[in-house]
C-alpha cells in the first residue's frame, strides 16, 4: 500500500480524522493542538469534528477499508 494510491489516501484520511477526534478526548492536547478553527491549525479541528459528528459513518467506512485490504488487496 503506497499513500499514492487511491486506497492509501483513503486510509490516512481516516487515520487522520480517528487520530484527531481522539485527541480531542483528550483535554490538555485539545486545549494546545485543536484550540484554533481557522487557518493551517484549524484543519486539525475540522478533522475532529467530522470524526465526533459523523462517528457511525467513519466507524463503518474504517471497517469496510480494513475488509477491503485484507480479503481484497
Amino acid at each position: 500500500m503506497t499513500m499514492y494510491s487511491f486506497d492509501g489516501i483513503v486510509v490516512f484520511g481516516l487515520l487522520y480524522i480517528c487520530t484527531c477526534a481522539y485527541l480531542k478526548k483528550v483535554p490538555r492536547l485539545n486545549s494546545w493542538l485543536l484550540s484554533e478553527k481557522k487557518g493551517v491549525w484549524g484543519v486539525f479541528y475540522k478533522a475532529a469534528v467530522i470524526g465526533t459528528r459523523l462517528h457511525h459513518a467513519v466507524a463503518i467506512t474504517c471497517l469496510s477499508m480494513a475488509l477491503y485490504l485484507v480479503f481484497l488487496k
